[in-house]
């Protein structure tokens, strides 16, 4: 009786927000935060962007890095979870612009939410294609000897098949493996820490924490304004990177029962449980790191440490226990990206959005999941190129980049209509009372920060006019980004401006006193 009131409520509030209970409302509170938590996963972000930390900086850039922009990114979080209490819709983030501003911030909201969680879904399928590369080139010299840029592509096509069909055919068990998710990444960053711990002969020492590294190309050495003011922001990337896509929590609170505080809590604490989880990971990866030059050798490849202070064997445990917490992480990514192409379909902002807002019998988005996965392989086709020399694509560090700054700037949009509305917003039961304000403020500011520094060329080779110019280095964000953002408005200019108005009521006014089925 308990649940079904649970449920009533539930769909009674959905129908306040002017939708009908299309999508089955069936996930627990801990699996809304089962889903987030799987995609920030310390076992994606941590593992494949390490490198970004590690040459942009060094260990600074991680053991403080790491600490300083967690707690940035949970007072986004905090402002978020305040929003999803009080309108708890699969839109999320381009419903609460619509709400809150109009039409306009609806558009531009959903937009780069939607590009952002593509891009998510492309970087982390990316990641786990190539570590999975590595852990089969492990079982099999032949394979290991191949061209790893096609085979990562190969295998980056069959990990997004697989996540698709999961996401269709397994609508019964994606909450129930979201769970399983969640203690592989507990379970499983505790059996890397401990294998780093006891595994290799020697570690270093504290203040090897502190030591500072500029592998980028850019400035001279480690020291300057150069380093401190560009080279060193450049490897925050990986803990801006890692810890986002928790706005999960929202997009699936329409299948959340209880929604207005689970997924508000879901969201903050699953980017505070990730915060604490990653730091430690992190840090046994730094201690472990005792053959710096090999770890220089491969580009600052997480993999050198392990295979340079390990045995082969406690090496391969490592990079399976990795690849499999990103394919969860990737499986997630997808609910997530499939929940907001629906939601925002379903109020005519997508093309062919009668297609993309249906729902089969089981009550899942196919349509939706395939026409997402479908666009996050495109996107990521010029990594099938890298710069001569590098093993790693510019392009994958430049899907991450769009993925940041467009899941950001979606962000930042409702916090910063939050904050115009002052005490005429109402609240939902979570709130953050008075101190909207000045967490609100920082957020807003971080978020042009981080956005404006992830534009910027990650390589020398990448910069016009450098001697050593090549299209391959060249860190297409911005391109791709502007390009986005001039698109959405131009539509809205010349034509959405004029159909466009924002949510659509798809359920009728529900009496106040008469509960919805």
């Amino acid at each position: 009786m308990a649940q079904q009131s649970s449920l009533d409520d539930d769909a009674q509030r959905l129908a306040e927000l002017g939708y009908k209970q299309e999508l089955s409302r069936t996930w627990s509170g801990f699996s809304n935060f089962a889903i987030s938590f799987s995609i920030i996963s310390i076992l994606a972000g941590c593992f494949t962007t390490f490198g970004q930390a590690w040459n942009n900086g060094g260990p600074l850039a991680i053991s403080v890095g790491w600490p300083l922009i967690s707690a940035f990114i949970l007072i986004i979080g905090f402002c978020m979870s305040e929003l999803v209490s009080a309108y708890p819709t699969a839109g999320g983030i381009y419903w609460w612009a619509a709400k809150l501003g109009r039409p306009v911030h609806g558009w531009f909201t959903g937009w780069l939410n939607l590009i952002g969680l593509i891009a998510v879904t492309a970087s982390v399928d990316y990641g786990c294609a190539t570590f999975l590369n590595i852990t089969i080139g492990r079982f099999s010299d032949s394979w290991a000897q191949g061209d790893a840029l096609k085979q990562t592509f190969l295998l980056f096509a069959v990990v997004l098949v697989l996540h698709a069909l999961i996401n269709i055919f397994s609508h019964r068990l994606i909450s129930v493996l979201q769970n399983i998710s969640v203690w592989w990444h507990v379970f499983g960053a505790a059996v890397v820490v401990l294998i780093l711990i006891f595994g290799p002969s020697s570690h270093q020492s504290v203040g090897f924490l502190f030591e500072t590294f500029n592998n980028s190309g850019f400035g001279d050495g480690n020291g300057g304004a150069t380093f401190w003011l560009y080279v060193l922001p450049l490897g925050f990337l990986l803990t801006q990177y890692t810890i986002t896509g928790f706005d999960a929590c929202a997009h699936v609170s329409e299948e959340t029962h209880g929604a207005a505080t689970s997924a508000a809590k879901g969201l903050w604490r699953s980017i505070f449980y990730s915060a604490i989880g990653g730091w430690i990971l992190l840090l046994a990866f730094l201690f472990a790191a005792t053959n710096v030059d090999a770890v220089n050798k491969e580009f600052g490849f997480v993999g050198a440490i392990f295979t340079s202070s390990l045995t082969p064997g406690l090496a391969t445990v490592i990079f399976g226990i990795s690849t499999i917490g990103q394919f969860f992480c990737g499986m997630s990514c997808v609910t997530s990206m499939s929940r907001m192409t629906y939601a925002f379909s379903r109020d005519g902002a997508v093309p062919g959005w009668r297609l993309w807002s249906k729902v089969d019998k089981n009550r899942t988005p196919v349509n939706a999941i395939i026409a997402g996965c479908a666009v996050a392989l495109l996107i990521t086709l010029p990594a099938l190129y890298a710069p001569p020399g590098s093993a790693t694509p510019v392009a994958f560090l430049a899907v991450v980049s769009i993925a940041v700054i467009g899941l950001y700037l979606a962000f930042l949009i409702p916090i910063w209509l939050r904050l115009r509305m002052g005490a005429a917003f109402q609240p939902g039961p979570w709130t953050l009372g008075g101190k909207y304000k000045v967490l609100g403020w920082i957020a807003v500011i971080e978020i042009v920060i981080i956005s404006i520094y992830f534009i910027l060329p990650i390589s020398p080779a990448g910069v016009p006019g450098n001697a050593d110019f090549t299209w391959t280095s060249v860190n297409y964000a911005p391109l791709a980004v502007g390009a986005v953002l001039i698109g959405i408005a131009l539509w809205w200019t010349v034509s959405a401006r004029h159909w466009f108005t924002g949510p659509r009521r798809n359920v009728d006014e529900v009496p106040a006193d008469e509960p919805v089925a």
